[in-house]
């Protein structure tokens, strides 16, 4: 029965892990991480190998930092300012609690843009950096998503074969 209980619990850890997809607040590496050590401390301690532990590990890493690194390219690429790059990010946490899913993406477009204007960029350079906020996020989002499911994939393969 604890087997039963844990199983669902891990796959509802592995579904909730890509809220953080549209609530960035919600911590998806932990939430993994949490169902991949209840696994192995409640089901099967032997099973999940070094290498396993050692991918995990470097794919958190990844995915911590791709959010990071594509909004940061993406405002740069497009003219933004590094107050706008630290306002975007801001403006996501804050949009995800305004009006999720859409306040993730609405928020740090208007924040960037009002910031590139107070520092007396042009409207048509504000709008660019808004819109490589806009990508950058976007191409955040593509990032985590896909390497949370490489991360769940390596898991069940890691057990099943």
């Amino acid at each position: 029965m604890l087997e039963i209980i844990s199983w669902v619990v891990i796959v509802v850890l592995f579904i909730a892990s890509f809220a953080g997809v549209i609530f960035p607040v919600v911590p998806s590496p932990l939430v993994l991480w949490i169902g991949f050590l209840l696994y192995h401390f409640v089901i099967n301690a032997d099973e999940l190998s070094v290498w396993f532990w050692t991918g995990m590990v470097v794919l958190t890493v990844i995915v911590i930092a791709a959010d990071v690194i594509a909004n940061s390219y993406f405002v740069k690429k497009y003219g933004g300012s590094k107050w706008g790059e630290r306002g975007a990010a801001v403006a996501v946490i804050i949009g995800s609690f305004i009006m999720p899913p859409f306040g993730i993406i609405i928020l740090p477009f208007i924040t960037v843009f009002v910031i590139e204007m107070v520092q007396k960029k042009t409207s048509g350079e504000a709008i660019r950096a808004s819109i490589g906020s806009l990508i950058g996020f976007l191409g955040g989002v593509a990032a985590k998503v896909v390497i949370q499911l490489v991360m769940i994939g390596w898991f069940f393969a890691a057990i099943l074969f």
